[in-house]
């Protein structure tokens, strides 16, 4: 074949491919979402297989492991008792609570890490929802948006005096990036960063979590918040108006069935781009992973890949650790 054009020459060897490989990943594309409870035990999460319901001490020991594995950055979400949740999630705000003493503890006995905290209520609301419920008469509920964004921007606060590097609103509720920002630059917290779940879909993907925190609504559902997974042009206009409110980066949430999403925000706006590649993603290939239909390694770099070559900057997954593991082997 008289073929002057042949693209294989540039497929021929391991060091050609990495020399013109477009897209990277590295453990420091990543971040770890960890779950923190009370108890003195480490606790195995039956709906996230090889994930751990953290003690606080056992977190310290597993952020030091991380860290050597190049995963310098935590995202920390609560596991609170049932006890403690109440209709105005007031848990959120209290500077003696579980996260803020973690927070505390982990910027104290780990040098050089950097800790994100989820900013929402479903955790410590009774109602199993992100922002405060309201019941009427006629028997409908609704979700109190500008109320909510009062108690978040106190949560926001309480985590931020603690010692938070990220603050991450997750709520999807209205206005709450401007208010959280005006609230903590009014403490002279104005290093503080935010990273706003910009497009949070109501994805049928988020069963594992819920699971791992029991923070199931006990009624109705997120949908009058959380995003219609048909809308892309929605998630644009909720970008440009969280850079325009202050948030320092944005998310995008679930990750690889919205790569079409991350890619028209990374166009479209200059602030870092963030994928979360959530629990139903990560049990999905578990799952296949267990029946002996994919191999692991190579499915979950080739999934956290493709997140990052959509756009993503950074990826907050489940599988940091193994991925971080498996490509210092790639070195």
């Amino acid at each position: 074949m008289n073929l002057p054009i042949r693209p294989r020459r540039n497929r021929k060897s391991a060091n050609i491919r990495g020399l013109i490989r477009e897209t990277s990943l590295s453990p420091e594309h990543l971040i770890y979402p960890v779950f923190v409870h009370e108890g003195a035990a480490n606790q195995p999460i039956t709906s996230l297989p090889g994930c751990t319901r953290w003690s606080v001490k056992g977190l310290l020991e597993e952020a030091k492991r991380l860290m050597d594995l190049g995963i310098r950055t935590l995202d920390l979400f609560p596991a609170i008792p049932d006890g403690k949740k109440t209709p105005d999630a007031c848990e959120a705000c209290n500077p003696d609570g579980l996260i803020p003493r973690t927070i505390y503890a982990l910027k104290s006995e780990v040098p050089g890490i950097t800790i994100m905290t989820d900013v929402a209520l479903d955790p410590y609301n009774s109602d199993g929802h992100d922002g405060l419920v309201e019941f009427r008469s006629d028997g409908t509920m609704e979700i109190l948006n500008d109320d909510s964004v009062e108690v978040l921007c106190r949560q926001a606060l309480c985590h931020a005096d603690a010692g938070a590097d990220i603050v991450s609103p997750s709520d999807m509720m209205d206005g709450r990036v401007a208010a959280i920002r005006a609230t903590l630059d009014s403490e002279a917290l104005d290093d503080v960063s935010i990273m706003a779940y910009t497009a949070k879909y109501a994805s049928a993907l988020y069963g594992p979590f819920r699971g791992a925190l029991e923070s199931e609504p006990k009624e109705g559902d997120k949908k009058t918040y959380q995003m219609d997974p048909g809308n892309i042009r929605e998630a644009l206009r909720e970008a440009q108006l969280d850079e325009a409110e202050g948030a320092d980066i944005l998310m995008v949430k679930p990750a690889t069935l919205y790569l079409d999403v991350m890619a028209a925000m990374r166009k479209h706006v200059t602030l870092p781009v963030a994928a979360y590649h959530v629990s139903g993603e990560y049990l999905m290939i578990k799952s296949a992973v267990a029946s002996g239909w994919l191999d692991e390694r190579e499915t979950v770099l080739e999934t956290l890949t493709s997140i990052r070559r959509a756009g993503a900057d950074m990826i907050l997954t489940y599988y940091a650790p193994q991925a971080a593991e498996w490509l210092k082997q790639q070195r």
